[in-house]
């Protein structure tokens, strides 16, 4: 069975592309070291491969079921959860003071990749749970805190965020649960959600849910969006359970893949009405479920990666050992065949599936990496460290998110191409692999609210605060790519980076003339030129780094191959990929409306 990621690729992101160890010098991390990093990864790896990756596949073929209005869940996804939580890792990166290891979010996002490359579906509980849990840390009341946070940093509680209704989909404002307010101080929620991951099962004593409602007379659209927390059951004053609170399972929703991850219709309030306690203002709920969203943004990127690159590795494993015809210029048919490997077009394959996975892993340990920053930042009270970290978040995420789950799903198809017709048969898990990486272009925000993000806000915003730092990071990159071998790539990168923001400002031009409208209608187009020309950038990192290293007198033959690597696969995406991005260039530049301008009658 092939490793579920390499790493020597791991350590090579963290510890020398990144400078994870150097975290340790602050106040925040100052109790830790790459000791400490490292026996937390092993740790994952050992749990990953021992009680993750052995269900994946079980888990697939025997999704949940909704049996006498109950969730049955195959145990050994318990087993594994149960094993996370003994492990101590629901709080690896909360604050000491709440009860957490306080480990870099870095390191935490690293451990998040591993268990996704052994089983998406089962690590996808713990990583809701983490989510909730950060908005309660960040918005929670004190009593909120104590009621739910704590026992949610235990593993006792799991827990979920209800946006999506069945009329609504991603527009939000359409939303129509309502919570009413009681003479408690508590709210009534009434109303449907759809699409909720781990809405119900008994592998806890409880679950949170985050739900999104109106309150009756508020401002219509987003800004009468608040949030609540509505338990499965209700949490008395001393932190006991109480009776079951008016939350109850319409039905499971059966999909592609992810198959493991029990997927909910929820009916808030049928009965008595469902208990909820307003979390922060009201009016404020989106922009409170944003935190959660962004932070999962960039999870939801690395979860891609994560299938990106066991798939990868499965390619690899097979390529190497499946023999099949033989070199194109063999003329003795009784000659041995060779493993397919040793075929070109095999060798593009892969080493496509390889840029796009080590390209995508390098991208969200990046993004996770400035979130250590902006946290620094912070608690040190430097101002210009958190809005710099917070700029380049900003520009990022929307790219974090959807250029791996773009580009990684076509990894994913290229690793059933190299398996051949035995890929798309269950016998071989990359068919499972595409199944479950299909979703990731779609939730936690479509492709094209991302782009629409990117292009209408993120790289305008703040007087285009955000497009400069982004600038300012990559020309620092530039800069240290000097070398004859280099300096190639550095000319060919700034191009680009030039060629796209000229491309910006003539469509930002045409607005007064064409419209916002037409501006934004290729913003999926532009999304994928700007997060080519951004993993071009992380591939060029990787290569300053392994040019350095292989100038090291000390550098084993082992770890020669490796950069070897690097260096030929960022000369690939140099030479294949980023020359891609010119005709969208140039259909940008236009502000083309073909497809705006279609009208649905001629469909």
């Amino acid at each position: 069975m092939p490793n579920i990621f390499n790493p020597r690729d791991l350590s090579f992101q963290l510890y020398e592309v990144l400078s994870t160890s150097a975290l340790c010098q602050s106040t925040r991390y100052q109790e830790h070291s790459r000791e400490v990093f490292d026996q937390m990864l092993d740790v994952v790896e050992r749990l990953a491969e021992e009680k993750f990756q052995p269900h994946a596949a079980k888990v697939d073929v025997h999704e949940p079921e909704f049996v006498d209005g109950k969730v049955h869940i195959i145990p050994e996804v318990k087993a594994a959860l149960d094993a996370f939580i003994e492990a101590g890792l629901p709080a690896a990166a909360f604050d000491e003071a709440q009860g957490g290891m306080q480990l870099p979010y870095v390191i935490c996002q690293a451990m998040a990749f591993i268990f996704g490359a052994a089983n998406v579906s089962t690590s996808a509980y713990p990583l809701l749970s983490a989510g909730a849990a950060n908005l309660l840390s960040a918005y929670g009341s004190e009593q909120q805190q104590c009621l739910y946070l704590k026992p949610l940093l235990e593993g006792r509680y799991f827990g979920t965020m209800c946006l999506s209704e069945t009329q609504a989909g991603s527009s939000l404002a359409d939303i129509k649960t309502k919570a009413e307010l009681q003479s408690d101080g508590s709210y009534l929620i009434s109303g449907n959600k759809m699409w909720i991951s781990g809405g119900e099962h008994d592998m806890s004593e409880n679950i949170v849910h985050l739900v999104l409602a109106k309150i009756p007379g508020g401002p219509a659209g987003v800004k009468g969006i608040s949030l609540f927390i509505v338990p499965k059951y209700l949490v008395n004053d001393d932190g006991s359970l109480g009776e079951r609170n008016d939350v109850s399972l319409a039905g499971i929703n059966h999909k592609m893949g992810f198959r493991g991850t029990v997927n909910t219709v929820l009916h808030f309030g049928e009965h008595t009405g469902a208990r909820g306690y307003l979390v922060g203002e009201s009016g404020k709920g989106l922009n409170y479920m944003f935190h959660m969203m962004n932070e999962a943004r960039i999870g939801v990127g690395l979860g891609a990666t994560s299938l990106a690159y066991t798939g990868y590795l499965h390619a690899l494993a097979y390529a190497k050992e499946r023999h099949q015809g033989r070199e194109v210029t063999a003329k003795d048919p009784m000659s041995p065949m060779v493993p397919i490997i040793e075929h070109s077009d095999v060798k593009r394959m892969l080493l496509q599936q390889k840029a796009y996975a080590e390209g995508g892993l390098a991208l969200g340990l990046y993004c996770a990496y400035l979130v250590d920053e902006q946290r620094i930042a912070q608690q040190d009270g430097v101002s210009d460290g958190v809005d710099q970290a917070t700029a380049l978040l900003d520009i990022l995420t929307p790219i974090a998110k959807s250029w791996p789950s773009e580009y990684g799903l076509q990894a994913n198809d290229l690793a059933i191409q190299v398996h051949g017709g035995y890929g798309y048969t269950r016998e071989y898990p990359v068919e499972r692999l595409y199944r479950d990486n299909r979703l990731n272009p779609i939730h936690e925000g479509t492709k094209g609210i991302q782009g629409l993000d990117l292009l209408g806000r993120k790289v305008t915003q703040h007087q285009g605060a955000s497009a400069k730092a982004l600038y300012a990071a990559m020309s620092a990159t530039l800069q240290q790519a000097g070398s004859d071998q280099l300096k190639p790539y550095a000319e060919q990168l700034n191009s680009a980076i030039e060629s796209l923001f000229k491309t910006t400002q003539s469509m930002q031009q045409q607005v007064p003339e064409k419209g916002v409208s037409a501006y934004l209608a290729n913003a999926t187009l532009y999304l994928d030129v700007f997060g080519h020309l951004v993993v071009a950038w992380m591939w060029l990192r990787q290569a300053i780094v392994a040019e350095q290293a292989l100038s090291n007198e000390k550098t084993g033959a082992a770890d020669e191959g490796f950069y070897r690597g690097k260096l030929q696969t960022c000369h690939y995406f140099y030479s294949y990929e980023l020359p891609g991005i010119q005709p969208q260039l140039t259909l940008l530049a236009q502000t083309d409306t073909t497809c705006m301008d279609f009208d649905p009658q001629w469909f």
